[in-house]
Order: structure tokens, then C-alpha cells, then sequence
């Protein structure tokens, strides 16, 4: 698997991340069952017309019409889900809604990314996010879990009961993982990185190894804090995610 670029660098921004995810005061999960975005649900994200703003004078392209009994693909993340310092149109859940519209296999998207958010409060909201009925959700949880240095034995049990709750609702799981600095020691580091691969392999769901590959550490592709994604960044977790997620679309209406 290809490296990310300058993991020193990567692992550096990503110590931040966590300060500047939670917001002034905000408790971990806040305002869980009101964090709920849905990408334009009865059609496809602005940039999935054409990929481009239209120059001045030339009239948009026609918006492309998501069916409603289209899939449902919830995506379960913090900061970096949301799209921090971004229109939520440019975060990446919105990014692979429209590049699925252009293959002609249009979904409904729901980001449920809440900044700050850890494994803890992602299984606190676990059962109101299933509500919706999603087909698929993506798992983008546990950066903010190892930026604090909580139990390893607690991160994987909330991962667990995500996927089993997720499973109970009838929906599919892509786990998406994450890597962290050595701040709470080499043991810790190795550890939080091997829990994701362990719980893909012993759940049986698909795993994308690191979902800020090829964008953590690169100034370009983050914004000025040099911590969240850009809208190129956020392109590249698209990328990171479209492979693994597309098979487990159902093929046709609900």
C-alpha cells in the first residue's frame, strides 16, 4: 500500500486536530441527533453536474435528479466527515455522492460527521443515525479517540457495537481507519493502528487502511491550519473511500 507522504508531518497536523475539532467548550458528540446533513437528497451535489462552477454568463448545468428509493449511504464521522471550514457540499461524503452520479449510480447521502466526535459518541448516536434506514454506513470514527490517549480496549469495543448496531438495522459497513502520532508512546501508536485492521478482519466488513492517505502532511491539500482537508483533500478521501464503498451498493432501487 502506498505511504502518505512525510508521516511525521501528517502525525504532527493530526495532534491538532483534536483542539481544533471539538470547538470552544463542546462536548464530544453535542448535539448528536441534530448534526444530521443530507447532500441534497432529492438531487445530485452542485459539482455533480460537471465537475466546475459555470463561467460567468454560461448557464449551469442542469441539476441530475436522485430517485428517492435511491440507496442510502450515511456516513458516521467527525471533523473530518463534516468538511470543517467547508461547504458541505465539499466534504467528501458529498464528493462521492457526485462522482457516483456520474457513473450513473446516484445515492442519497447523509453526513452525520460531528466535529470533535470520538467512537463513544458515535455509539451514543448510533441508533438515531439508523433511523434513516441507510443501506450503507461508512465508519469514519476513532482520530479523536487516539489524539486523546483513551483505552484501546474501548475504542474497539465502540467500533464493535457500532457495526453490530449497524448490522441489526440492515445496513452494510465500510470501517474507515486512522493513524496517530506517538505522543502516548510507540506501544500505543502501533496499537491504535492495528485495531482497525483487526476488527475489519473479525466483523467481516471492508476496511479503507487510512482514510487521509495522500492528503495528511501535504500542505496543498489542507486548509490554512494545515489540519482538515481542503476541497482537493476532500477529493482524495472521496478517492480513498469510492473503491471500497461502491460494492456494497445495492444494484438498482430499494
Amino acid at each position: 500500500m502506498r505511504r502518505p507522504v512525510s508521516l511525521s508531518l501528517a502525525f504532527a497536523a493530526l495532534a491538532l486536530l483534536v483542539l481544533s475539532a471539538c470547538g470552544a467548550g463542546r462536548e464530544e458528540g453535542s448535539g448528536a441527533a441534530h448534526d444530521l446533513v443530507p447532500t441534497n437528497p432529492g438531487a445530485a451535489p452542485r459539482d455533480a453536474t460537471d465537475g466546475r462552477s459555470p463561467e460567468p454568463g454560461e448557464a449551469p448545468a442542469p441539476e441530475r435528479v436522485v430517485p428517492a428509493d435511491a440507496p442510502l449511504v450515511v456516513f458516521l464521522g467527525d471533523s473530518l466527515t463534516a468538511g470543517l471550514g467547508l461547504p458541505v457540499d465539499q466534504a467528501y461524503p458529498a464528493v462521492v455522492a457526485a462522482e457516483l452520479a456520474r457513473k450513473g449510480r446516484p445515492v442519497r447521502v447523509v453526513n452525520a460527521g460531528v466535529s470533535g466526535d470520538t467512537t463513544a459518541g458515535g455509539l451514543r448516536r448510533a441508533e438515531w443515525v439508523l433511523t434513516q434506514r441507510p443501506d450503507v454506513l461508512v465508519l469514519a470514527l476513532g482520530a479523536n479517540d487516539g489524539l486523546r490517549g483513551l483505552p484501546l480496549a474501548e475504542t474497539e469495543r465502540n467500533l464493535r457495537g457500532i457495526v453490530a448496531k449497524a448490522r441489526d438495522a440492515g445496513a452494510k459497513v465500510l470501517l474507515c481507519g486512522m493513524l496517530v502520532p506517538t505522543s502516548h508512546g510507540p506501544d500505543y501508536q502501533r496499537g491504535f493502528g492495528a485495531l482497525f485492521p483487526r476488527v475489519a478482519k473479525e466483523t467481516g466488513i471492508p476496511l479503507v487502511p487510512f482514510l487521509l492517505e495522500g492528503v495528511a502532511g501535504r500542505p496543498e491539500k489542507n486548509l490554512e491550519d494545515g489540519i482538515h482537508p481542503n476541497a482537493e483533500g476532500q477529493k482524495l478521501l472521496a478517492a480513498n473511500v469510492l473503491p471500497l464503498l461502491e460494492p456494497l451498493l445495492p444494484r438498482g432501487a430499494r
